[in-house]
């Protein structure tokens, strides 16, 4: 046989080989697809670009960034996944060993989560979590404790995480309020000025024909 031990490429059966799993494809990809847009849509000099951005690289490409959870939720998750629930992608970040590394945004990390380095994307796991063969009164009272503990954590997250999402989206709705009003206000004032304008042609024009109708 031709073929000896040399043929052999353990490469080929290693587990890594399969494939990064589907939500970081999809996270990896929304990324992708911003920084495209980015880079398609700037060149006007405006300078506001990043007013604009729903979810982007921070800086370094060490992680990324949720600017507007609301947006983001409402325009981006349903193209990529089948939901709009932020909390339901923040948990399965966290799954993934995704750390929130900014209290005064939405900024996640991962050591093999980088920009340009998407073959990194398969030695990413899901965390290994305790093995529920049993029924949980058969586990220990420590064990018990513990996932109590962190039951009561999830909770907490999700909900700093609603709450959080429901101001932004309050402070959205009272922003949009006053721009309305500015503009209602603006066509006030138009439509008054027309109003007098044409006050003032009503007037002149039965003044002329007022002088006409002496005249004769």
């Amino acid at each position: 046989m031709s073929c000896n031990m040399s043929c052999y490429n353990p490469t080929t059966l290693s587990p890594r080989n399969k494939g990064p799993a589907p939500f970081l494809s999809k996270t990896y990809a929304l990324l992708e697809e911003g920084e495209e847009e980015e880079d398609g849509g700037g060149g006007d000099g405006s300078g506001d670009g990043n007013s604009r951005k729903i979810v982007s690289w921070n800086d370094e490409g060490t992680g990324f960034v949720v600017w507007s959870p609301a947006e983001f939720s409402e325009l981006t998750l349903p193209r990529y996944f089948k939901h709009n629930n932020f909390s339901s992608f923040i948990r399965q970040l966290n799954t993934y060993g995704f750390k929130k590394t900014s209290s005064r945004r939405w900024e996640f990390k991962h050591e093999k989560f980088l920009r340009g380095e998407k073959q990194m994307l398969v030695e990413i796991t899901r965390k290994k979590n305790e093995p529920s063969v049993f029924p949980s009164f058969l586990k220990a009272s420590s064990s018990s404790d513990e996932d109590h503990h962190r039951v009561i954590n999830n909770v907490d997250d999700v909900t700093t995480i609603h709450r959080q999402i429901l101001m932004e989206e309050n402070q959205n709705l009272r922003r949009e309020k006053v721009e309305l009003q500015s503009q209602l206000a603006e066509f006030k004032a138009l439509q008054n000025k027309l109003l007098d304008c044409v006050a003032q042609h009503t007037g002149m024009s039965n003044s002329n024909h007022h002088e006409t109708s002496t005249a004769r």
